[in-house]
C-alpha cells in the first residue's frame, strides 16, 4: 500500500472516530438535558407555578437550547475544518461542549422557576428529614434508649442546677463576707 493510501486510510479513520465522538457527545448532552428537565419538572409538586414563572422558565430553557444548538454548529464547523485539512486540536471539541454546558445550565439556573423548584425540593427534603427524625426518636424510645428530647431535658436541668448553685454560692459569699466584718 502506498504512503498516500495509508495517509488517506488514517485520515478516514480519524474523521470516523471524531464523528463517532461528536455523535456520542451530542447524544450524551441531549440525554443530560432531558434528564435535567425531567428532574426539574419533577421538583414541582402538584401546585401550579404562576404564569410568569413558567414563562421565565421556558425562556431559560429556550436560551439553553440555543446554546446547545450553537455548540452543535461550532462542532460541525470544527469537523469541517478538520476534514478540509486544517489543524484542529481535539481539546477544542471538549472546550466547546464544556463551555456550552456551563452556559446552558447558567441560563436555566438563573430563572425564578428553577429557584422555585429548588425551594420546593429543599422544603420536601426538610419535611422528609423531620419524618426521619421522628421515626428515629420513636425507635429509640421503644428500645428504652434516651432520645434527643430526653438529652435536651437533662441538659436544661443541668443548666438550671448550675444557675441555682451559682446563686447559692453568691449567697454564701455574702454571708461569709458579713461574718468576717
Amino acid at each position: 500500500m502506498s504512503d498516500r493510501n495509508q495517509m488517506q486510510d488514517d485520515w478516514n479513520e480519524m474523521v470516523e472516530q471524531m464523528n463517532e465522538a461528536v455523535a456520542e457527545s451530542v447524544e450524551q448532552n441531549m440525554e443530560a438535558q432531558a434528564a435535567f428537565m425531567e428532574s426539574w419538572s419533577d421538583a414541582f409538586d402538584s401546585s401550579v407555578p404562576e404564569e410568569d414563572v413558567i414563562a421565565e422558565g421556558m425562556e431559560g430553557y429556550n436560551s439553553a437550547y440555543e446554546v446547545w444548538m450553537d455548540a452543535a454548529s461550532q462542532m460541525f464547523e470544527k469537523t469541517t475544518d478538520a476534514a478540509e485539512g486544517e489543524d484542529v486540536d481535539a481539546t477544542e471539541f471538549r472546550d466547546i461542549w464544556l463551555q456550552s454546558a456551563n452556559e446552558a445550565f447558567k441560563e436555566v439556573m438563573s430563572t425564578s422557576a428553577f429557584a422555585s423548584a429548588n425551594g420546593q425540593l429543599v422544603e420536601a427534603m426538610m419535611e422528609m428529614q423531620q419524618e426521619v427524625d421522628e421515626v428515629t426518636q420513636d425507635t429509640l424510645a421503644q428500645m428504652g434508649m434516651p432520645t434527643r428530647d430526653d438529652v435536651e431535658e437533662v441538659g436544661e436541668r443541668i443548666v438550671e442546677l448550675e444557675r441555682r448553685q451559682h446563686a447559692v454560692e453568691e449567697k454564701l459569699d455574702r454571708i461569709l463576707d458579713a461574718l468576717e466584718e
